[in-house]
């Protein structure tokens, strides 16, 4: 085997990239799930938040990162982030990764999890709660309709919900405020809605105030554990890829912001410890 194949078919880590902490509730449930991998998680925090940026700029960020990513030997990446699922996965999938190396991987997060909530409903009535990039998008009631048809999607934008979380007002008063508001609305009028997902990775630390504020008998769906179970089963229907994803157990963390302010961030995300690298992506 030549140099080239050699490298094309060595293993190497996980890949899991969001454009901020969120992203971290996923590597969470996946390393839970999956713990005897290796795994760089890489945050670009410098130019986070992506929700409120245009297509193209999404793209293009988040096309950097992958490259990055494969760049530090990751056969396989997460994009643990809604928006950039909604807004560049596609395009790298179809476009970009038969140019750069068409036996890598790139996987998101909204279709393993329009195909679990689907599963979920019963009244075939699933809200969605999300970043403005990932409700403009439209990207859940397309997949929502392309894989149950005649189903029904109503979506909420929450634009301070990321900005509470991120300055760790999470168990404020305005935290409750801002729950009850789009919860509110996304509930008013919807009386069959049973189903409702947290289409943003960093809603998880909010679970507990829109738990209570969502009646009785309406399910509220995290992703990181449905992205981990969707990433197991992949592993397990393609062992040609499992091979190259490296055994080790260890995480390494990145971010294009300052380091310090992840590792405490990183701590309110994971429960943990976290010792993060400063890197640059552009």
């Amino acid at each position: 085997m030549d140099a080239v194949n050699e490298e094309r078919y060595a293993s190497g880590p996980i890949g899991v990239f969001d454009s901020g902490y969120g992203g971290l509730t996923i590597l969470k449930e996946i390393r839970r799930a999956l713990p005897q991998y290796d795994y760089v998680y890489l945050g670009d925090n410098a130019r986070a938040p992506y929700g409120p940026r245009s297509f193209d700029i999404v793209y293009r960020f988040t096309l950097e990162a992958v490259r990055f990513l494969f760049a530090r030997g990751c056969r396989l990446v997460i994009l643990a982030c809604n928006t950039a699922s909604a807004k560049a996965l596609r395009t790298i999938q179809q476009n970009d990764l038969p140019q750069i190396d068409p036996s890598r991987r790139v996987l998101g997060v909204i279709r393993p999890t329009a195909e679990s909530i689907g599963r979920l409903t019963k009244t075939g009535h699933i809200g969605v709660l999300g970043t403005v990039g990932t409700v403009s998008s439209q990207s859940y009631d397309m997949e929502v309709e392309k894989l149950y048809p005649g189903y029904r999607v109503t979506s909420e934008a929450c634009p301070m919900w990321v900005p509470l979380v991120e300055n760790l007002e999470a168990d404020g008063d305005g935290a409750d405020y801002f729950v009850d508001k789009y919860v509110g609305r996304l509930l008013e009028g919807n009386e069959t809605l049973d189903t409702i997902v947290l289409a943003c990775t960093h809603y998880p630390l909010l679970y507990g105030k829109i738990r209570r504020r969502v009646p009785e008998g309406i399910r509220v769906v995290c992703q990181g554990e449905i992205v981990a179970e969707s990433l197991k089963d992949y592993l397990g229907r393609h062992p040609e890829m499992e091979r190259r994803c490296r055994r080790g157990g260890t995480c390494e963390y990145l971010t294009t912001e300052n380091p310090e302010k992840f590792t405490g961030l990183g701590r309110v995300f994971l429960n943990e410890d976290v010792i993060a690298t400063h890197v640059d992506i552009d």
